[in-house]
């Protein structure tokens, strides 16, 4: 891609998003940073400048259409098109057993991961679809695929929580649908595999930079790339 491509990557002022913003400047992209609190996300673009990259900061909470609306009428103040949407933005929510779980300690969680990322996309979609060859990627997880979940070896390893594995779920086949509907715009979902993040404290095996293998892979995709697939930084992952 040429230094004229414009990203933005949502819940970026810290771990997985922070990183993809960082490798996309030192690529000479013209990226925003959006992220829910003004003064991290001040913080982080401040720290990314010290290090000789330009990077803008954009307000934005998913869980709020006037702010996502907000968001994205400023960024087209700023540019007329825009290339690379990330949708990173998540929380982990409540790891309580199923039994245990209530309606209520779910709603936040799929207001941020799985409501985010519609309202975040619907409201881009004019900048989207400006451009000549437009890229969406879903940040999910290993953890949101039936399949990878219900191998014996992580029987034991994930805790049996509702919230975390259904919305990466439902981002999955989230993503399916706007591939399959949005046509011209490459669609697809990553799983940035056991990274070391505020998610799971830290004690994942994988530096952020590994994190983002699969993220910067499918932003950076051709006309001829794939659209409505789900991958990691090895390849495909099953659905």
């Amino acid at each position: 891609m040429t230094s004229s491509t414009t990203a933005l990557v949502t819940g970026a002022n810290k771990g997985l998003g922070l990183e993809a913003v960082r490798r996309f400047a030192t690529m000479g992209w013209r990226v925003f940073l959006a992220a829910r609190d003004i003064d991290r996300g001040t913080t982080a673009v401040q720290k990314l400048k010290a290090e000789g990259l330009e990077v803008e900061f954009v307000p934005l909470d998913v869980t709020s259409d006037e702010s996502v609306a907000a968001a994205a009428e400023l960024v087209r103040s700023r540019v007329d098109r825009l290339d690379v949407l990330v949708n990173n933005a998540a929380i982990g929510g409540p790891l309580a057993h199923p039994a245990d779980t209530r309606i209520d300690d779910l709603r936040e969680l799929f207001d941020t991961n799985v409501f985010g990322p519609i309202r975040v996309t619907n409201a881009f979609l004019p900048l989207l679809r400006a451009a000549d060859n437009p890229r969406i990627v879903m940040v999910s997880s290993g953890m949101g695929s039936i399949a990878v979940i219900s191998e014996p070896q992580w029987k034991d390893a994930v805790p049996p929580a509702l919230g975390y594995p259904t919305s990466k779920a439902a981002l999955n086949m989230i993503t399916s649908r706007y591939a399959h509907a949005l046509d011209g715009i490459r669609v697809n979902a990553v799983d940035p595999g056991y990274t070391a993040t505020d998610l799971n404290n830290h004690s994942g095996t994988q530096t952020v930079t590994e994190g983002t293998d699969a993220i910067v892979q499918l932003a950076g995709v051709g006309p001829d790339g794939p659209t409505g697939g789900f991958f990691n930084r090895l390849g495909v992952v099953p659905w």
